[in-house]
């Protein structure tokens, strides 16, 4: 039998492989990573107290634990721009989050931040997005008091509805990772995942909108073009260095003000061209109907939520919105369609 000692060469008694268990990642973080780094082992700890695995930090937990939830396979089905767009290459909300926790993870590694902790935040920053995008947000916000946030329902669906007992870093980047959230996330590690979704969507957006046709190359702002170069890959670069590079010199996460100031130009060229155009505001009509007749419709039947989208004894209006939420794209048509389309027998 092989043994499990087998040496990398002839002459080495070395082993070809290393047992790296958890208290040695979390020295090699004291080590390796800034001061300003959060560290797995300063944890503030999870609202259940758990005995530590033998080989994951806390927070490689916390990103393994997002990564196997329902809601975050649901992410594969949920519109960022584009509802129920035909082409197979049009960016997802999964696929937004996966681009998310790369430029999350670049700008980490940069600033010898905590990678596995910026991972665990970009993964599970949008699980609990509604249906058709931000469109869903505004059709649920009537039902509750102030702004509907899908960051607050990522929250929880992560701590109520599929509870995974997560690190309070981790709870606490997801809860503010929106910008329109106060206050801003209390690590490093959130902050950039702040900056990574915005660097993400607009940058994806741009691409998916060049794809269908709504916009040509030539017609993004000069100053954008000139700044960033002229493909996505390039632009995602720049994004990245010029947060690395702003950051380093402040001593805080940030981006250097010239750059700014051409994204947030860039985001209002975006606006303006891409989503609050006429046929997008048709999509959003569509949007906010479908929402708006399966939350009455469940509000007034609350015995047909399915128990396992929701928690005992929630009230109506509760149900309503953690079931519709919860939904993905295609399932909120099909499931509108057969609750409202007229039949032949109506």
């Amino acid at each position: 039998m092989p043994s499990a000692r087998r040496s990398v060469s002839a002459t080495s008694d070395l082993p070809a492989f290393l047992r790296r268990q958890r208290e040695e990642r979390e020295s090699l973080e004291s080590k390796l990573l800034a001061p300003a780094a959060s560290k797995a082992a300063n944890s503030a700890g999870r609202e259940q107290p758990e005995q530590p695995d033998e080989f994951r930090t806390a927070f490689q937990r916390d990103r393994d634990r997002i990564l196997h939830t329902k809601a975050f396979r649901r992410l594969k089905h949920k519109t960022q721009v584009f509802i129920n767009p035909e082409g197979d290459h049009f960016v997802t909300r999964l696929t937004h989050t996966l681009q998310v926790t790369q430029i999350g993870r670049a700008m980490a590694a940069g600033l010898a931040l905590n990678e596995d902790l910026t991972e665990a935040i970009c993964l599970g920053h949008d699980v609990g997005h509604s249906p058709f995008g931000h469109t869903g947000e505004e059709a649920l916000t009537p039902y509750v008091d102030g702004d509907w946030l899908h960051s607050a329902h990522s929250v929880r669906v992560l701590s109520m509805l599929e509870p995974q007992n997560l690190t309070q870093e981790v709870i606490d980047g997801i809860r503010a990772h929106s910008w329109r959230v106060s206050p801003p996330p209390s690590t490093p590690e959130g902050q950039l995942c702040r900056l990574a979704d915005r660097i993400a969507y607009l940058t994806h957006d741009v691409a998916d909108a060049i794809r269908a046709g709504i916009l040509v190359f030539s017609d993004l702002p000069d100053r954008a073009r000139r700044r960033f170069g002229d493909s996505s890959r390039q632009w995602i670069n720049q994004m990245i260095r010029a947060v690395i590079d702003n950051s380093f010199i402040e001593g805080s996460i940030s981006m250097d003000p010239a750059t700014l100031d051409v994204m947030n130009e860039l985001r209002q060229f975006m606006f303006d061209r891409v989503y609050l155009r006429p046929e997008a505001e048709m999509q959003k009509e569509r949007g906010i109907i479908v929402i708006k007749d399966l939350m009455d419709y469940f509000v007034a039947h609350p015995e047909e939520v399915p128990e396992s989208t929701t928690v005992p004894d929630a009230p109506p209006v509760t149900r309503a919105i953690d079931f519709v939420a919860g939904m993905t794209d295609r399932y909120a048509l099909r499931l509108h369609d057969r609750l409202f389309r007229p039949t032949l027998f109506d």
